[in-house]
């Protein structure tokens, strides 16, 4: 049986301060391409270790394809993986470090830019996928109850709405930042209301937040691809980001959205506008660095 190896980094996206990110495994597979099925068994490997692992490969038409999976399914796309990915490469590749926007070909959702701050911010911004808005038939009555929200939690003065800037985001406006940080819903109820309402994660955000620099405080749950909450998000937050530019909330200034429920040290997610586009960004903290056998 022949083994290869292939480069392989475990590393926390959206660090902030001693703050725990969310963890992203990326392997590295240069001119190879693994079929869907071996990324699959790749990833539900990784069950319980991060949320998603990063396939990095050569691409024909950009600096390199990236392909994401959870221990559950293919996911189009993955904001926190992408940052992670991203930071590693171009913090640790001269040639694309002196350039000022690299490009990479996700397997779902087109070509994105990423835009290097890292002498400036230590960062690198990720272009968000277009948003699209889906019909929102929810009731309030069926949101906190698959929540397990408090009768009365959400805001009747901001809309639920359901935004697609990289994942189906189901947005919900909490009363109170108490709350919001301290619901802890069902896995199994949440997953079965997300599937049947065709909904990839639901954002709860609220406008007051810990730190009085942060914009705003969101978490994002996503049980359909195998764990309860998302600690820290780019696809998410970039629906977010939509949903206040369209509302008439946020201007496109740059901005920090904390991020995280009462049993954690809040992560940090930067967003902007830029020529009409939402970035999201962030660094990463690299934890482990190997070969990776398959």
């Amino acid at each position: 049986m022949i083994i290869k190896q292939y480069r392989y980094v475990k590393s926390n996206a959206f660090t902030s301060g001693e703050s725990l990110g969310n963890p992203a495994a990326c392997i590295f597979t240069g001119q190879e391409k693994l079929t869907p099925k071996q990324m699959q068994a790749i990833a539900a490997e990784h069950k319980g270790f991060v949320m998603e692992v990063v396939f990095c490969s050569q691409s024909d038409v950009a600096d390199c394809k990236l392909t994401y999976y959870s221990s559950e399914c293919e996911v189009e796309f993955c904001g926190h993986g992408t940052i992670a990915t991203m930071y590693t490469m171009v913090k640790e590749t001269p040639e694309l470090m002196a350039k000022p926007v690299i490009t990479a070909e996700t397997n779902r959702k087109g070509i994105i830019e990423v835009f290097n701050a890292i002498n400036e911010e230590d960062a690198v911004y990720i272009t968000a996928p277009d948003p699209k808005e889906h019909p929102m038939n929810l009731s309030i009555a069926q949101i906190e109850d698959a929540l397990t929200l408090p009768h009365g939690s959400i805001r009747k003065d901001l809309p639920i709405r359901i935004i697609d800037a990289g994942l189906r985001t189901l947005l919900v406006p909490i009363a109170d930042l108490e709350t919001e940080i301290s619901v802890y819903p069902n896995e199994q109820i949440l997953k079965t209301f997300c599937e049947s309402n065709d909904i990839d994660i639901i954002l709860v955000f609220s406008k007051q937040t810990a730190d009085t620099s942060a914009f705003a405080h969101t978490r994002v749950f996503a049980p359909k691809f195998g764990y309860l909450e998302d600690p820290a998000t780019g696809s998410g937050n970039s629906a977010f980001a939509n949903y206040l530019l369209s509302e008439g909330l946020w201007k496109g200034e740059p901005i920090m959205i904390e991020q995280g429920g009462n049993n954690r040290i809040f992560n940090s997610v930067k967003l902007k506008c830029q020529d009409g586009k939402v970035l999201f960004g962030g660094k990463a903290t690299k934890k482990i660095e190997g070969e990776y056998y398959i």
